[in-house]
């Protein structure tokens, strides 16, 4: 796995339906290396920290190969890195091989793979379409949230150099599947 973006946003304030939602959905990739801190990307805003950013969740990383299959859904798009709400786009990140627990060298930082992501109504907001929601449920490409284990910095060209091994926990596609499941997806 290669970072092939890293990617921050601002906090912006989209009037959606009537309803005003404050948002660091919209993503941008940037040139600079990026400083992975234990619960947040910096220069990166979190508007939710119910959901988004924490020891668990401090750095979402998605795979540029999921783009493929969103783009045929949603073709009149702009689209471009950071489009997910990722804050790393790496070359390819599969879901079904990275196991809870899984530990990697990139760039100054450690990272340990912690859970999946659930989509929410921004991810809709930022497409411009719920139907993305449902679109998203429905596939295994949820993209992966990593634990900063050694804070550092990263920056596109960076490789993920494997350094521990959880085969015995469950993969992120199954802990993914089993959370649609319990939504009724």
């Amino acid at each position: 796995m290669k970072i092939i973006s890293t990617n921050i946003g601002e906090k912006r304030a989209i009037n959606w339906k009537g309803k005003q939602v404050e948002t660091g959905i919209f993503k941008y990739a940037v040139d600079a290396p990026v400083f992975l801190d234990k619960e947040e990307v910096k220069g990166d805003t979190i508007c939710d920290r119910k959901h988004h950013g924490g020891i668990d969740q401090a750095v979402y990383g998605y795979s540029l190969k999921h783009y493929d299959y969103f783009k045929k859904l949603h073709p009149d798009l702009d689209w471009q890195l950071g489009m997910f709400g990722e804050n790393l786009t790496i070359d390819d990140l599969d879901e079904t091989k990275l196991h809870q627990g899984d530990t990697f060298k990139v760039g100054d930082a450690i990272l340990e793979v912690t859970v999946q992501r659930n989509p929410c109504m921004t991810l809709g907001v930022r497409f411009n379409d719920m139907k993305i929601v449902k679109q998203f449920w429905n596939t295994t490409f949820c993209g992966v949230y990593f634990k900063v284990l050694q804070t550092g910095f990263v920056k596109a060209g960076d490789v993920f150099e494997q350094i521990k091994s959880c085969p015995e926990n469950k993969t992120i596609e199954e802990v993914y599947t089993a959370k649609r499941v319990t939504k009724g997806m």
